[in-house]
């Protein structure tokens, strides 16, 4: 079982439009309300493709009983746990030609309580999981301290730990020794301190984390791809979408693939890069079901050339 902590969760909703043009009124041609939140878009891509797991999520409000209502209808299991504050509601706008636009709240502040909570919930919970995945970033309240310290007593307690995370939270991961970390080319440049210009800058910077205590790094980058680091070397892959309808929960999608396929090496990727993709060409943050997956256009090169430079999104 896949454990997700998602612990600034949201209730999404989705907007179609022809053009996004700031003054204007517009009227969207379609919209999808969604659970939200990465470790819950995992939760629900695993969920969809039959991989057990639970979700971890705090709720409040109207909203979260909304976010908890939505996720019951999808069949996900979760543990929620109740807080004084609002869980924050997210927009998303995509355009026809794939471009996304976001609006995200803050979300709700965490109390040392509740945050206490959320990591008993999590801990317990842990018991029996094969892997506990926490994504997102940290709410308004807790301290990195106290996230490093929850971080810890996973890897204490012998489970696989998961962070998808930016900034303080991902390197406490890195720091705790996580077996995996999957950030993302705007994340991983910041943790490393460096700017990402070609393959090599991404691979050196996969493996400064892994110097720092990550055992494994999958590093998502966009339209380029990702890069996997781990004990066995290098691998980096393309997974090619020819109607892209929005980016939402892609990168969520390729860890819970990659993470369905075993979590190491090319089979591990391939299937964690037909999942982000086929989330590409859904629309909002659906999450894909096996008919949305190609596994027949991945392409993977144990010996990516370092000097090739980046596409941009």
């Amino acid at each position: 079982m896949i454990l997700t902590v998602t612990l600034n969760p949201s209730v999404d909703r989705a907007l179609e439009v022809d053009a996004l043009v700031r003054g204007e009124v517009l009227r969207a041609a379609d919209s999808h309300i969604d659970p939200g939140g990465k470790g819950v878009n995992v939760s629900r891509a695993l969920l969809a493709n039959g991989v057990r797991s639970t979700a971890v999520v705090p709720a409040g409000g109207a909203e979260g009983d909304q976010l908890v209502d939505l996720l019951k209808g999808e069949g996900v299991d979760m543990v929620a746990v109740p807080i004084t504050g609002r869980t924050r509601s997210n927009i998303t706008v995509a355009e026809p030609d794939g471009t996304v636009t976001k609006i995200n709240e803050a979300g709700p502040t965490l109390s040392d309580v509740e945050f206490a909570q959320v990591s008993e919930a999590v801990l317990t919970a842990a018991s029996s999981a094969d892997w506990v995945v926490i994504c997102g970033s940290l709410p308004p309240g807790p301290t990195v301290a106290a996230f490093s310290d929850l971080c810890e007593r996973l890897v204490k307690s012998g489970v696989r730990l998961a962070v998808d995370s930016s900034g303080p939270a991902l390197l406490a991961g890195v720091a705790a020794g996580a077996a995996l970390v999957k950030p993302n080319r705007e994340e991983l440049a910041e943790a490393a301190r460096t700017e990402l210009v070609t393959f090599g800058d991404v691979v050196r910077a996969c493996e400064l984390l892994r110097e720092a205590g990550a055992g494994t790094v999958l590093a998502s980058l966009g339209a380029a791809g990702a890069v996997l680091v781990d004990d066995d070397g290098v691998l980096a892959g393309t997974s090619p979408v020819s109607a892209p309808r929005s980016t939402v929960g892609a990168g969520d999608a390729l860890l819970a693939g990659f993470l369905a396929g075993g979590a190491r090496g090319e089979a591990a990727l391939v299937e964690g890069l037909a999942w982000g993709a086929a989330a590409v060409s859904l629309p909002g943050s659906r999450m894909p079901r096996p008919e949305d997956l190609d596994c027949t256009s991945i392409r993977v090169d144990r010996n990516p050339d370092r000097n090739r430079q980046l596409r941009r999104d």
